[in-house]
């Protein structure tokens, strides 16, 4: 039997065996030393005098090459606290703890590879999570790699990321008569929540900017919206019993998000006719109380199905206003704005889509040259 607190034993063979800890592989895996003697006496003798011998003369190995990959996910994260929104943390911090510690922290850094990371990869999939969820946790692990490396100059093995594509999926858009039915329905016994959705189907707003926008932030005389906050439901980091999650108001998701939008003559009109005078008041309710998003999507459900539409979400509004503004001859560098994206590439990729009427209306152009 060892004796307590030592890797010190006897062998079937009847000699003693005394294991000790040499030294680290590149991966962090320890590497055993063993030491035999007749006798305990003899085995403990020897493994003490190469314990000593290790201490006197062979460099010790640097503390991170024993920690495990997790250590490094956790100083990453703390690193980015400082630098990035709570919401964008939360997101971090969720990946982490369902997908890459689960499957990765164990790992020792210096033992992680492509295959190692392809195989991680493989696995997001097969679990049923779509390409772009697992685009972002390799974007992550990404990030946290390239921290890691810098804790190992010139020893960090170089890791091949492939992403998964992502099956571009034609979005949800109104078709004239059906944005028409809608509008209708809106304008008939009209109130704060019908404006809002009304006012997103002409300046494309997003759920939870509509959700966070206050009177204050309407300006009837130059008939303009100021988009400067949005509204997000957050999972609670303080929260210890009861809700785990927290509706916070923030700045927009980047820079270019925070914009000024002009109102139609009619939209401004609605929005006279509906204004609280009240700079604080919320336009979803007209008072200081606010709706959040999940109950702004709700009320938009039960407005389409009155109207017979099916497969309305949200986003559906934001990408009917892009579409229609397109096929009005919209200057896209002007619509990239009003949206509130970073660059005009992102307005034509993700937001326009060219209805048939407005296909056909194209090929005809080429008849008209005789062609």
């Amino acid at each position: 039997m060892p004796r307590k607190g030592e890797n010190i034993f006897k062998r079937k063979d009847g000699r003693w065996e005394a294991r000790y800890i040499k030294g680290y592989e590149l991966s962090g895996k320890i590497k055993y030393g063993f030491c035999y003697g007749r006798t305990y006496k003899e085995a403990k003798e020897k493994v003490t005098r190469c314990k000593a011998a290790l201490l006197a003369g062979i460099p010790q190995p640097a503390a991170n090459s024993r920690r495990r990959f997790s250590y490094f996910c956790s100083e990453w994260l703390l690193l980015e606290k400082g630098k990035v929104k709570e919401s964008t943390y939360i997101k971090y911090d969720t990946m982490l703890n369902r997908h890459i510690l689960p499957k990765l922290g164990g790992c020792f850094p210096l033992g992680i590879s492509t295959q190692l990371v392809e195989r991680f990869r493989q696995e997001l999939l097969d679990e049923g999570l779509s390409a772009k969820t697992v685009r972002d946790n390799l974007t992550v692990l990404r990030a946290i790699l390239k921290y890691t490396a810098a804790q190992f100059p010139g020893v960090f093995p170089a890791v091949d990321i492939v992403y998964p594509r992502e099956q571009k999926k034609e979005a949800r858009v109104l078709a004239i008569d059906e944005q028409q039915r809608l509008e209708t329905y809106l304008q008939t016994d009209m109130d704060e929540c019908k404006l809002g959705i009304y006012l997103a189907l002409f300046t494309g707003l997003r759920i939870g900017e509509l959700c966070a926008l206050r009177w204050e932030s309407i300006s009837l005389q130059s008939r303009t919206i100021r988009v400067a906050a949005t509204m997000q439901r957050l999972r609670d980091e303080e929260c210890t019993a009861g809700r785990k999650t927290k509706v916070m108001i923030g700045s927009p998701k980047s820079d270019t998000s925070i914009r000024t939008i002009p109102l139609t003559e009619n939209a401004a009109r609605l929005c006279g006719r509906y204004d609280p005078h009240c700079p604080a008041a919320f336009l979803l309710t007209g008072t200081e109380q606010f709706m959040e998003p999940r109950q702004l999507q709700r009320r938009l459900g039960k407005y389409t199905r009155a109207c017979g539409l099916d497969g309305v979400h949200f986003h559906t509004i934001r990408h009917t206003f892009a579409t229609r503004c397109v096929e009005a001859g919209f200057e896209i560098k002007s619509l990239s704005e009003i949206l509130g994206h970073a660059n005009t590439t992102i307005t034509l990729d993700r937001y326009v889509h060219s209805s048939m009427e407005l296909k056909r209306e194209n090929m005809e152009k080429l008849a008209a040259l005789g062609l």
